[in-house]
């Protein structure tokens, strides 16, 4: 098995009740390892979800969150795929399962939740997405609370 590494920080989008931070202070309050790979990719990304969640705040379906999460790729024009398929191979043989990932942006894998908790589940899906993807960076963003929640993943 693969290594996997992880950076589990919150960015909260309130600096208090009505105040809000920007990404580049966001940036610098949770500044992380130099070395983390696709490192400003991921802020980029990071920083899309907190426009996101600071408009929309909590309580929509995870659909809804995408849906803006792609308006803002096409407003920026970030190139990316949605609902992008992803074969399972199993002893050679492709399975008549899938996966479809929510989006693949700059080679990094983003799947989107929608509710109060991330569980230990929607961690391992994407390490699986990441084994199967072979790409070597995954988000797991979580609009479901008050503040953006997320998970880099290196695999």
């Amino acid at each position: 098995m693969n290594n996997v590494a992880t950076d589990s920080l919150i960015y909260s989008t309130l600096k208090s009740e009505d105040e809000f931070y920007t990404l580049e202070e966001a940036k610098e309050k949770y500044q992380t390892n130099d070395n983390f790979p696709l490192k400003n990719e991921s802020f980029e990304i990071i920083g899309i979800c907190m426009e996101v969640h600071r408009i929309l705040g909590r309580g929509f379906s995870e659909i809804v969150y995408k849906d803006a999460i792609e308006l803002e790729l096409k407003l920026k024009n970030i190139p990316y795929e949605r609902e992008k398929k992803y074969l399972v191979e199993y002893k050679g043989k492709i399975l008549p399962h899938h996966y479809y990932a929510d989006f693949v942006i700059n080679n990094i894998i983003v799947e989107i939740k929608a509710q109060n908790g991330v569980v230990e589940e929607h961690f391992n899906q994407v390490i699986n997405y990441l084994a199967i993807s072979k790409l070597p960076i995954g988000l797991l963003i979580n609009f479901g609370e008050n503040s953006l929640k997320f998970k880099r993943i290196i695999f």
